[in-house]
């Protein structure tokens, strides 16, 4: 009996010893606003939602909750999202980060037209920028960089016939950042500024002839309805969405709670939206063209239009000699020389401001 009494107390208080320990292991109770990306696309409906409103939250043990919504449901611009995440507005901001190069032309740097063809390389790319985007983040919008992650390369929906870029010319075309529009002037078309969302109503009123975005996005949008051609050429780069979080805020949580939000984003967030990109793109073109099983609902019927190989090796002298020195020049000698360094290095590609 005193020996079962003696294991009993041993018991008890070893007990009472391991309390304080699973109290200091449970992370402090934080409450974070999030605004995601575009509602109605992959990216947020897949990943962006189910990680900030269930796997975070779960993952915490309830220490974490999320009030989420989206810019476009806000009712704001992308351009203004790191804009406002700067003034505090919200906790946590994600956006196209070619919609915010009136603020920062230096980001444009990330995602470069025509760099990469397959998603590999183009976290390659984002991989070598990170460093980069990291200073832009914390110096140009008072926020800390949590996250970089791809929608699908940005291809040509056309409403008429084309059969490669030499089509292009003459033709007004929705660009999807400073980058693609000056690509698309030095090919003879007019590169057009226009909402994502205005977009299919203007293909079907001929308003503009093309536009340029993510083959899933447009597929999710209902671009296709209004469009006949696809031209795959990724004119558009990737179109990274950067997640980050207002720097006071991120300076007001424990080392803890950084390290745990560290780990979670970048292996249940990041990590799967670069596996899901690695085949995105035959995926959509299925879905687009007809051509194999559409799992994402209803097959369209879209003409494919491959590159060439004279496609291909237009394109890179365009950007080379045109559209790489005109960033250079608005970014400035300092940029210029660390996207060299970095993401210029990994692409093989030099580039010097005119």
């Amino acid at each position: 009996m005193k020996a079962i009494l003696a294991s009993l107390t041993i018991s008890t208080a070893l007990a009472s010893l391991a309390l304080p320990a699973m109290a200091q292991d449970k992370l402090p109770e934080t409450t974070l606003s999030v605004v995601g990306s575009w509602s109605s696309l992959p990216l947020y409906q897949k990943y962006e939602q189910p990680f900030w409103t269930e796997t975070l939250p779960e993952d915490s043990g309830g220490a974490i909750t999320v009030e989420m919504t989206t810019f476009d449901q806000m009712g704001i611009k992308g351009a203004d999202v790191y804009r406002l995440l700067g003034d505090g507005v919200f906790d946590v901001g994600m956006t196209v980060a070619d919609y915010t190069v009136g603020d920062a032309p230096e980001l444009e740097g990330l995602d470069v037209p025509l760099i990469a063809t397959d998603a590999a390389k183009a976290r390659e790319i984002v991989e070598a920028a990170r460093p980069m985007v990291a200073d832009i983040m914390h110096d140009r919008f008072n926020s800390h960089l949590l996250a970089i992650a791809p929608y699908p390369p940005q291809v040509v929906f056309c409403n008429g016939a084309v059969n490669g870029l030499a089509d292009l010319k003459g033709k007004k075309i929705r660009a999807s950042g400073r980058m693609t529009a000056i690509f698309l002037e030095e090919l003879g078309a007019e590169g057009i500024t226009m909402s994502f969302s205005e977009v299919p109503g203007a293909l079907e009123r001929g308003v503009i002839d093309c536009a340029v975005t993510g083959a899933g996005s447009g597929y999710s949008a209902g671009w296709w309805e209004s469009s006949t051609h696809l031209l795959t050429l990724p004119l558009g780069g990737w179109d990274p969405v950067v997640t980050a979080m207002n720097l006071d805020k991120w300076e007001s949580l424990s080392p803890e709670t950084q390290s745990f939000l560290k780990e979670e984003i970048s292996t249940k967030f990041e990590e799967p939206a670069w596996e899901q990109a690695a085949d995105a793109l035959d995926r959509d073109i299925a879905c687009l063209t007809g051509s194999g099983e559409c799992e994402a609902g209803k097959s369209a019927s879209m003409t494919l239009v491959e590159p060439t190989e004279d496609d291909q090796k237009l394109a890179k002298q365009v950007l080379v000699d045109k559209v790489l020195p005109d960033w250079a020049s608005r970014a400035g000698a300092d940029w210029a020389k660390r996207w060299n360094e970095s993401v210029g290095k990994a692409a093989g590609i030099t580039v010097s401001a005119k």
